[in-house]
């Protein structure tokens, strides 16, 4: 048997397929306007659930970025000031070979004590070298100056590590260890006890030659320190480019993800704007024959 088809049939189905395509339109204004393709969760769980995964590494990455450059500061912060001792060095080494030369007078000699006295107060200088406020040769106690200024002696013994995680599970010390530079062998014999010694036989007029293996030995010790500090630069450096990688394809990924193709969106919304508008037609052409219009 035949199904009646209905006024009110067309009707309904008219108004339920007019609905359809103006949510179809909405939908397309709302990517265009927004730039992305989804707006709510329950447009796309899927989409929604990986956009969620995506925001959540990149603020991870963002964190281990920004521990990396301070771990990067720290580093270059503690390269330069060994640097600057390591001239310090080289200059009293320089001293200790001239005060051996027997053409050179007692005088000559306290001046050269002299000299020694300023570049220990500038290695006592560097060794109270701070970043922001923060003392970085006295381990995890970086709120006390390791050095004694007006004693003109080394006093920390804090050899504790500062730690940064700089990728998930992986930890690096940004800080070195100044019990290695500072009071090496041990405190009683560390490199401002060593100076003190040559300062006093140097203003006594006396040579100070007797210290030269001692104070090399010192010397080494810096430029081996030096050294390892150097290897962990290149580290972080490593560290730092494959984050700036990492952030860059984790945001393209997300871009995928969730931007919309706003050339693809606008080629749909005409297609569904005509349509939208051939579904008025027809409608017009359903609901023009009623009642009314056998009346008029």
């Amino acid at each position: 048997m035949a199904l009646r088809v209905t006024q009110s049939m067309l009707n309904h189905n008219m108004l339920r397929n007019l609905n359809k395509s103006m949510n179809r339109l909405s939908d397309l204004q709302e990517q265009l306007s927004s730039g992305k393709k989804v707006s709510r969760p329950s447009q796309d769980p899927v989409i929604a659930t990986r956009g969620m995964f995506y925001r959540t590494a990149l603020t991870k990455n963002e964190q281990f970025l920004r521990n990396a450059e301070i771990a990067s500061t720290w580093m270059d912060m503690t390269d330069n000031v060994l640097n600057e001792a390591g001239n310090i060095f080289q200059r009293i080494n320089e001293l200790l070979i001239y005060s051996g030369d027997g053409a050179v007078s007692p005088e000559d000699l306290k001046a050269m004590g002299e000299e020694v006295a300023q570049l220990k107060a500038q290695l006592g200088t560097l060794a109270n070298q701070t970043i922001n406020g923060r003392y970085i040769f006295n381990g995890t106690d970086t709120t006390q100056p390791p050095y004694d200024m007006t004693a003109g002696e080394f006093t920390g013994t804090n050899s504790e590590e500062i730690k940064l995680e700089v990728s998930q599970g992986v930890q690096v010390a940004i800080n070195v260890n100044s019990q290695k530079i500072f009071n090496y062998p041990d405190s009683a014999n560390n490199i401002f006890k060593l100076l003190d010694k040559i300062i006093d036989d140097l203003s006594n007029g006396r040579p100070a030659t007797q210290h030269q293996a001692a104070f090399t030995q010192q010397h080494d010790n810096l430029l081996a320190e030096r050294a390892a500090l150097g290897a962990r630069v290149n580290r972080i450096e490593l560290v730092l480019e494959r984050l700036k990688d990492q952030e860059v394809n984790t945001t393209t990924l997300l871009s995928k993800n969730e931007d919309a193709d706003e050339a693809a969106v606008i080629t749909e919304l005409k297609t569904q704007e005509n349509v939208h508008r051939a579904a008025l037609g027809a409608g017009a052409r359903i609901i023009q024959p009623s009642l009314l219009d056998f009346l008029r």
